[in-house]
């Protein structure tokens, strides 16, 4: 039986990898979301035959947790996947902590079994760094959704000599931890679990809303190596495998993000700009266009790309900017749509929305390959993006986004910006690009705005 076992979990584990490679291409995303889905399947299904648990519990917590499931994320607008994603990791987080908690419940000395193989040292370790993670992904996934759903402030929250306590705090679990390992104990275990709980709020408060796909992606991360921990904890191979890709795959998407903002991981956890200011002052003033003015402008363009920020989410325009793209396009206009790889609050986001409008994944263009050709632009719309196409990031030393790469949409001939108002973003930096002499403010709803503009072009 625990050949058969370890067998399905290597069948298993090889679903999981061949199901992520294939999520890296639009065309076969589909297809690897089943794929994995299906090793997970079989993961499940198989540890629950083989041990010997309560099925009435799991089946029960299963139709409770999926109902919720179905349910919320039925209800959920696009615009509040951020933080649904944000909510569910967390949980993950917490799924690992308990895990660890329960093996200490069932087992207070890690005594082994007869006839498995081990280190009762190693078995509190792997509990310790559990809850660790865990209690860490846990409370700092729902700091991320607080923030992300407007129930907590978006800036980041400080105080003095905070940097301090969060190392004294985390020497101070690091302490607990070792003297757990050697000597396990219950009130230990709750020092542990509170002191990691405690470095999860405040090892997220001081990360602005700037920065929130990142922490998003990182948090992700973290619930895999939770997973992972867990994994060594109950001495569940495919578990441990499943944590691994997870807690890879999403350190290397933070790693590419962290490139995307031209910052380090150290810098975006221990010195987030959102809610910032800073910069020199802007002279001028904003300029606004209404659609119908809009429309003689875009009538006669050549080339025209579509720049998608959170702002889309909001107004829900995807379907429309479809619409608007395939009219332009029988207009006799080249369209492209530029994504910035940190746009929207998650990592993603924009592809997302624009996958679900159906719109031609060949029109989809990256950051440098836009930047390239975007002086040949005649028009860039730019649709609730704020930091990603904001000129201070190359040319304002004083701007706490000085250096990030964006998309260099003010070098197109011509910028409308459709914006609620003139407001600032959710980082809270104000965009230079706003007050340039080819930039154009179409102010109210984004998907009202391009509605207005479909109809003029049909007559």
């Amino acid at each position: 039986m625990d050949t058969i076992i370890n067998i399905a979990y290597i069948v298993a584990s090889v679903l999981f990898i061949v199901g992520m490679k294939q999520l890296g291409s639009a065309e076969t995303a589909v297809r690897g979301n089943l794929i994995s889905s299906l090793g997970m399947l079989l993961a499940v299904v198989v540890t629950l035959f083989a041990a010997d648990l309560d099925l009435g519990f799991i089946f029960g917590g299963l139709l409770i947790g999926g109902v919720i499931g179905f349910i919320w994320a039925k209800k959920v607008q696009m615009t509040g996947m951020p933080e649904l994603v944000a909510f569910f990791n967390g949980f993950g987080g917490l799924s690992s902590l308990l895990v660890g908690w329960a093996e200490f419940a069932k087992n207070p000395t890690f005594t082994l079994t007869e006839g498995v193989e081990g280190s009762p040292t190693f078995t509190a370790f792997a509990v310790v760094f559990a809850i660790l993670i865990g209690g860490i992904t846990f409370t700092g996934s729902m700091i991320a959704y607080l923030k992300l759903s407007g129930k907590m402030s978006g800036s980041a929250i400080v105080f003095p000599r905070q940097k301090i306590v969060n190392g004294l705090v985390f020497i101070g679990l690091i302490i607990v931890g070792a003297l757990f390992i050697a000597t396990p104990s219950a009130p230990l275990l709750g020092v542990i679990i509170v002191l990691s709980l405690l470095i999860g709020v405040l090892g997220v408060i001081p990360i602005g809303g700037g920065d929130m796909p990142v922490v998003i992606s990182f948090l992700n991360s973290f619930s895999g190596i939770a997973a992972s921990a867990a994994g060594f904890v109950i001495l569940n191979n495919v578990l441990i495998v499943a944590g691994c890709l997870v807690g890879a795959s999403g350190l290397i998407l933070t790693i590419i993000m962290c490139k995307a903002m031209n910052r380090t991981l150290g810098n975006v956890l221990f010195g987030g700009f959102g809610a910032a200011s800073g910069g020199k002052e802007v002279e001028g003033e904003m300029k606004a266009l209404t659609p119908e003015d809009a429309y003689y402008v875009l009538e006669a363009a050549q080339s025209v790309v579509f720049v998608p920020g959170y702002g889309m989410a909001v107004a829900q325009a995807q379907h429309v900017v479809k619409e608007f793209g395939e009219i332009l396009e029988e207009n006799g206009c080249e369209v492209r749509h530029a994504i910035h790889p940190v746009a929207g609050r998650m990592p993603g986001h924009m592809n997302v929305l624009l996958a679900e409008a159906d719109v031609p994944y060949e029109q989809l263009c990256e950051m440098d390959d836009v930047n390239d050709m975007i002086e040949m632009v005649d028009v860039a719309i730019v649709i609730g993006a704020n930091d990603v196409v904001n000129p201070a990031a190359l040319e304002d030393e004083d701007s706490p986004i000085y250096g990030m790469p964006i998309i260099n949409v003010h070098k197109a001939r011509s910028v409308f910006v459709l914006k609620r108002g003139a407001g600032k973003g959710f980082s809270g930096l104000l965009n230079t690009l706003f007050f340039r002499e080819n930039c154009r403010m179409i102010y109210g709803d984004a998907k009202e705005t391009i509605t207005k503009i479909v109809a003029q072009f049909k007559g």
